[in-house]
């Protein structure tokens, strides 16, 4: 039995060493004699079914990507096309010997002679590489190519139609960063075809927790049986490089629907990028932003936390109108709409031409609606009841556009209000049921009590402090 195995392996490296042989006879004779085009590839295919049908891989490889070679060198593209093919159908073709085709094939792309031969070489690999999951990396960088050739041409519509073909987050074997480049450029296409509900779905495939990665830690080895993960290409960018690329496109996607306070967050997740943070140039028109957009984002909790985290940063001491603009905001008082647009309509314009460009085209009607908005919270912390003639000139509004404004904010829960239109008073107090009044006086009558006891407590320790000195 291992004398049969020892012949096996000696008779397999001979047929090896000669088909070697005859293939650099083959090219040498090709190169002499142009017109030995067909003959020479007949003669490699007759090879190269001799070498899969025996299941040598190495054999196998090196025939195809020679045949490949051949055709390249002839620079007959159409001859190419019909052998990728035809290799790929062949009965038993070995797996290894489709993907060194497949990745032999992609680097002639570049060197075609013009752009139909070029897509008509990708179209090509693309009908290879479908089904196959072992150059599922391959054919989704192919279609990533053909649908910039797409966008190039103007058929963006076409361009984000291939791009969704492929399901990048499925493949275990493509680096993490190529994964994201990848889904990032479905998300462009899709906001540059107007498509916002696709955007938003592809965009959620990207967890932002991917961009606060380690990338100095070592990566672990690949255990025995998992996928080996390939190396990035060189033209991805790095993984930080990308969330400023993922938040840039959420900021365009949110300005769609005005929603001012995640373009806020979108644009503070930039800010803390450590690239941009070392550099004024860079973080000065970000930080522009997230005050703008703070002051524009209707008040919740979250808007709040971020005002108060904001101005706590030392950066804003070196754009110090914004500093004194968010103060105002968080301050208790009535802020002058007409005082306040003669100050920052410059810096207001201004932002056109920065980092991000305008604000958008409602940002100076919603602007002047959250200064009315915080005037009437202003308010109804001062007063329980006023007039609405009185609260109109508060708010430097007619009475019927104070009595608007109010209603909306009711309406949408800001703060609880309500108007007696016959008399013309607003009351911001909340009516109390007769348990709650109860309640309120017992809670009311039991720190009364308490305090009695703790101040008769303190009287009678003195009195035993004063007895014990008189008695010294």
């Amino acid at each position: 039995m291992a004398s049969f195995r020892l012949l096996r392996s000696v008779l397999f490296s001979f047929l090896i060493s000669n088909f070697c042989n005859l293939i650099r006879f083959i090219s040498v004779d090709f190169q002499g004699e142009s017109g030995n085009l067909e003959a020479s590839v007949d003669r490699l295919l007759n090879e190269e079914k001799q070498m899969r049908l025996a299941e040598n891989v190495a054999g196998t490889r090196k025939a195809a990507t020679e045949i490949l070679q051949l055709c390249f060198e002839a620079k007959d593209w159409k001859l190419l096309n019909e052998q990728i093919l035809n290799l790929s159908k062949k009965r038993g073709q070995l797996k290894q010997a489709v993907q060194s085709m497949v990745q032999q094939a992609m680097e002639y792309i570049d060197q075609t002679p013009d752009i139909e031969t070029k897509i008509e070489l990708i179209k090509t690999l693309n009908n290879v590489s479908a089904g196959k999951i072992y150059v599922e990396i391959e054919r989704a960088r192919l279609t990533r190519r053909l649908a910039k050739i797409k966008e190039e041409q103007g058929q963006i519509a076409e361009a984000a139609d291939l791009m969704q073909e492929v399901a990048v987050e499925t493949f275990g074997a493509m680096a993490k960063t190529e994964k994201i480049a990848f889904i990032l450029e479905q998300v462009r296409l899709c906001l540059d075809r107007q498509d916002y509900v696709r955007a938003q779905i592809l965009s959620r495939k990207i967890n932002p927790r991917v961009f606060d990665a380690d990338t100095k830690k070592d990566k672990k080895k690949p255990k025995e049986g998992e996928n080996i993960v390939e190396e990035a290409p060189a033209d991805i960018p790095s993984l930080l490089e990308l969330k400023r690329i993922y938040y840039e496109l959420m900021i365009r996607y949110y300005s769609h629907n005005n929603e001012y306070l995640e373009i806020c967050r979108s644009y503070k997740a930039i800010y803390d990028i450590p690239s941009v943070k070392e550099n004024p140039e860079q973080w000065i028109p970000v930080l522009r932003k997230i005050c703008w957009f703070l002051v524009l984002a209707p008040h919740d909790p979250m808007q709040s936390s971020l005002l108060n985290a904001t101005l706590e940063d030392k950066n804003l001491s070196e754009i110090p109108d914004f500093k004194m603009l968010l103060k105002q905001v968080v301050t208790m008082e009535v802020i002058q709409w007409t005082a306040l647009w003669n100050k920052y309509k410059d810096e207001f314009e201004k932002e056109k031409s920065l980092i991000g460009g305008s604000l958008g085209d409602k940002a100076g009607e919603d602007l002047k609606l959250r200064i009315i908005e915080h005037n009437i919270l202003v308010v109804s912390k001062y007063y329980s009841r006023i007039t609405l003639r009185r609260l109109a000139e508060l708010l430097c509004l007619s009475i019927e556009e104070a009595e608007k404004y109010l209603s909306e904010m009711v309406v949408s829960k800001a703060l609880i209000a309500k108007i007696d239109r016959p008399s013309g008073i607003v009351c911001f107090q909340i009516a109390k049921d007769s348990n709650e009044i109860l309640n309120s006086w017992a809670v009311n009558l039991e720190k009364l009590l308490d305090l009695v006891e703790k101040s008769c407590h303190q009287i009678h320790k003195e009195t035993m402090v004063h007895k014990a000195v008189l008695r010294s």
